[in-house]
């Protein structure tokens, strides 16, 4: 550092050069993570909204008090659309999510609590929080709705990953904003000696050039004798550095879909191979959330034996098929005496028909056994 302080020695109005603010710090990008889980999970949350949850009692549906809450208005707050899609993001996002019924017979989700785990008796859950109130009892687990995604946090298995895309993004925004940057130099007349206040009144006037630069499409710079500015042209091209920047967001809302199961293509609206894409996202997606959600129903709402009698609560309206796009099949396997219309109906989503003729088996001639056949040589 000899020869530094050297040349600040024979140039002393070189000193206060270094005290101009000229950097700017950059910011961590946490909204890189909020972006890739809040797309992902409300994907998948606005799906299983949609749900219809039916009571089944000998093949036929029961409009009771549970019907009307899990379909229409769970609590005085929010909408049966509403609170399922809070139900799936608390089921991901904190890997477990808790369903209190209240005395006044409303579903509540549980911002926070405390399980007390036991090995031979029912866990019991304390301390249960719904926005800012704490209820002073606690639910025991057959008295709750309680779920668990996996055996991690997805947003405590993702920080690590997500540091390592924040600081690569930030490095690349840092790169894309310096190729398109107004660059210039200043010239000082560095024979005059500059006291505080001059130094500070250069500091304002540089302060005010650069805002002028960023906030207006055409500045003006006024010559100052001693002050000489000109602008420097960078002459590169900034749209690759935009397009790499989408490419690493778009790579980290696919990471997160992989875990998830959802296709890539469907996440992001690519019409490219779309019906294989929703199937495999109801099969590998949906269709174990439905499971999840139709077990835990069927536990803690019908006892053993109403469920062996026959009583089911269904979760249904999201992964069945359309029934005109299986239109041709639905024939077949009716002609085929392979399923009666009813057992076609409920398979396709929709209630058994009370006709008695859409009980029977139906079969057309060509099913009919070979020998039957009239006609050709045996004619």
């Amino acid at each position: 550092m000899g020869w530094f302080n050297d040349v600040l020695k024979r140039n002393s109005e070189l000193e206060w050069l270094f005290d101009l603010d000229l950097i700017n710090e950059t910011t961590q990008r946490v909204y890189l993570k909020k972006m890739a889980l809040e797309t992902c999970i409300n994907f998948i949350g606005r799906t299983i909204s949609q749900s219809d949850f039916r009571f089944m009692e000998n093949g036929k549906r029961q409009i009771n008090d549970w019907h009307y809450l899990f379909n229409v208005r769970p609590n005085t707050d929010q909408s049966a659309a509403d609170f399922w899609q809070k139900f799936i993001y608390e089921l991901i996002y904190e890997n477990e999510v808790l369903v209190i019924l209240t005395d006044t017979n409303d579903l509540l989700i549980a911002d926070s609590f405390t399980r007390d785990e036991y090995a031979v008796y029912p866990d019991v859950f304390r301390d249960v929080t719904v926005k800012d109130y704490t209820f002073q009892r606690s639910f025991k687990m057959d008295e709750v709705l309680y779920l668990t995604f996996n055996n991690e946090k997805l947003s405590k298995f993702m920080d690590g990953m997500f540091d390592d895309f924040a600081n690569l993004f930030s490095r690349m925004i840092e790169v894309s904003l310096r190729k398109n940057q107004i660059r210039g130099t200043v010239g000082i007349d560095s024979t005059q000696s500059l006291t505080k206040e001059n130094q500070s009144k250069l500091q304002q006037f540089i302060d005010k050039l650069f805002t002028s630069f960023k906030n207006n499409s055409v500045a003006l710079v006024p010559k100052l004798r001693g002050f000489e500015y000109e602008e420097v042209a960078s002459g590169e091209n900034n749209w690759q550095s935009i397009d790499e920047l989408t490419k690493l967001k778009k790579s980290l809302i696919d990471d997160v879909a992989n875990i998830l199961g959802i296709p890539n293509a469907l996440i992001h609206g690519e019409l490219a191979d779309y019906e294989t894409s929703i199937k495999a996202y109801v099969k590998f997606c949906i269709g174990p959330l439905v499971k999840k959600i139709s077990d835990e129903l069927n536990a803690k709402l019908i006892d053993k034996k109403s469920y062996l009698n026959g009583e089911r609560i269904e979760v249904r309206g999201v992964a069945e098929l359309n029934p005109l796009e299986v239109a041709d099949a639905v024939d077949k396997l009716i002609a085929s005496m392979a399923y009666s219309p009813n057992e076609i109906r409920v398979k396709l989503g929709d209630e058994p028909s009370p006709d008695p003729r859409l009980d029977e088996h139906y079969f057309t001639k060509n099913y009919q056994p070979v020998d039957s056949v009239e006609g050709g040589e045996n004619g």
